[in-house]
């Protein structure tokens, strides 16, 4: 049938344009990867444009410490027509004159103390400053993390397209063998067609197959903010750190983590806030200085101009003796604050030793996955190859070969899926502790 030629043409043109495309592609290194993705991502960028603000912040006059100095300058002018009437009985009229009157000068404000607060407001700066900088590391690590995932993610793929490529030319083979069998007329029709549904279905699995590792690479072209359909290959090998400890990844975590160090340090805004609560309970005093200058000239009035200049200076001081008892209530709140910041940190502590404990049971099950599967690919490769055999002597069925092909196909899935999942847990428990690096 014409059809069937057509279908297996298609399939095969397919299968052999993968093949080519695979092989064609520039190779992109995990190396280069997470480099390309630590210049251009948009979440760092942000990150650390954020953490920049935070470190700007982090000034004396911000925290309001300096004093403020100040210049002002001030001119009126007007016009005016008078008529005076002295006691004398004389009548004086002056027609439009001008009034004019010039200040300017230069004046300083300064809260020499208000309680403390100024100290605890640079202390708050300084701290929201490292709070910045975890979450900057914490993006970077988080964008590394998902950039190495992502690419192990396609080379896992890459795998299952080399292992329906492999059952593709064992379901060709089969059809082979058939064809061959069935022109001395030792097997039936039946047999040829079945073995051409296998050869269809193996070659649709890996159009599919094809399809989820081009999504897969559309993701990392998006993490690296590159032209989504921008080409490459990846490397064949998922290499697994096998010397992680639990106590070590928990104890490093204690003191790396960044929603631990987050959590500790919300705790301690929350005390200086308290500090700040309490600072307006003390006077508050200020000091104020300038230096004026002032020209005014009057033609109406008894002077028709006046020059002063000179220093002035005072000294202010209030202190809050009663506010509704909201100084009270404020206090208390902050305290709650605090009380909810070490609950906080605690529960956040508790919860990444949970994520901990997790993904380690799923590394080490990854990993002795991996040595099954190992095992396991090589006994079924074994068996499908004495099955071909078999078949082609034609002592077993096409349900037979088909059974062994399926073995043989599902050790390798799960053989790659261990892989990956090892790998997996690996690369989060080193983002837990922040530790993620590239050789």
């Amino acid at each position: 049938m014409i059809t069937k030629k057509i279908a297996f043409f298609i399939f095969c043109s397919i299968a052999l344009s993968v093949k080519a495309w695979a092989q064609d592609a520039p190779m992109l290194t995990l190396k280069d990867a997470v480099e390309i993705a630590l210049k251009n991502n948009y979440n760092i960028k942000l990150s650390q444009n954020n953490s920049a603000i935070a470190s700007n912040n982090v000034t004396l006059g911000n925290a309001g410490v300096l004093p403020q100095v100040n210049g002002n300058f001030a001119s009126t002018n007007s016009r005016q027509t008078t008529k005076q009437t002295r006691n004398d009985g004389t009548v004086n009229n002056i027609n439009n004159a001008k009034n004019s009157n010039i200040n300017y000068g230069v004046n300083l404000n300064w809260t020499v103390f208000d309680g403390f607060n100024m100290f605890a407001n640079y202390d708050q700066l300084k701290t929201q400053d490292t709070l910045g900088a975890i979450r900057l590391k914490d993006t970077i690590q988080s964008t590394i993390a998902n950039v190495i995932t992502t690419y192990y993610d396609l080379i896992s793929q890459t795998e299952q397209i080399k292992a329906l490529k492999g059952a593709i030319d064992i379901s060709r083979t089969q059809l082979h063998y058939a064809n061959d069998k069935f022109q001395v007329g030792r097997a039936s029709k039946l047999d040829v067609l079945n073995a051409q549904v296998n050869l269809n279905t193996d070659t649709a699995n890996l159009v599919t197959q094809y399809q989820l590792f081009k999504a897969v690479k559309i993701q990392l072209n998006q993490l690296l903010i590159r032209d989504l359909q921008t080409d490459f290959s990846v490397a064949d090998t998922i290499v697994i750190d096998e010397k992680l400890i639990l106590a070590d990844v928990i104890n490093s975590a204690q003191l790396q983590n960044p929603a631990i160090l987050s959590a500790q340090i919300n705790k301690r805004l929350a005390e200086i806030s308290l500090k700040q609560v309490r600072s307006t309970r003390y006077p508050q005093v200020a000091v104020t200085s300038g230096y004026t200058f002032s020209n005014n000239k009057t033609p109406a009035g008894f002077t028709l101009s006046q020059n002063t200049h000179g220093l002035n200076y005072g000294l202010t001081a209030t202190i809050n003796i009663f506010d509704g008892f909201n100084q009270n209530r404020r206090e208390k709140n902050a305290k709650i604050q605090i009380d909810n910041a070490t609950i906080d940190a605690k529960q956040t502590k508790l919860n990444i030793e949970a994520q901990i404990s997790n993904f380690f049971v799923s590394y080490l099950s990854g990993l002795d996955l991996i040595k099954l599967g190992q095992a396991n690919v090589v006994i079924a490769k074994k068996n499908l190859d004495i099955s071909l055999e078999k078949y082609k002597l034609g002592n077993i069925t096409p349900l037979e070969i088909r059974e062994a092909q399926r073995n043989y196909l599902d050790a390798q899935s799960k053989f790659f899926a261990a892989q990956y999942q090892s790998k997996l847990a690996e690369v989060t428990l080193k983002q837990i502790t922040n530790s993620i690096s590239i050789n």
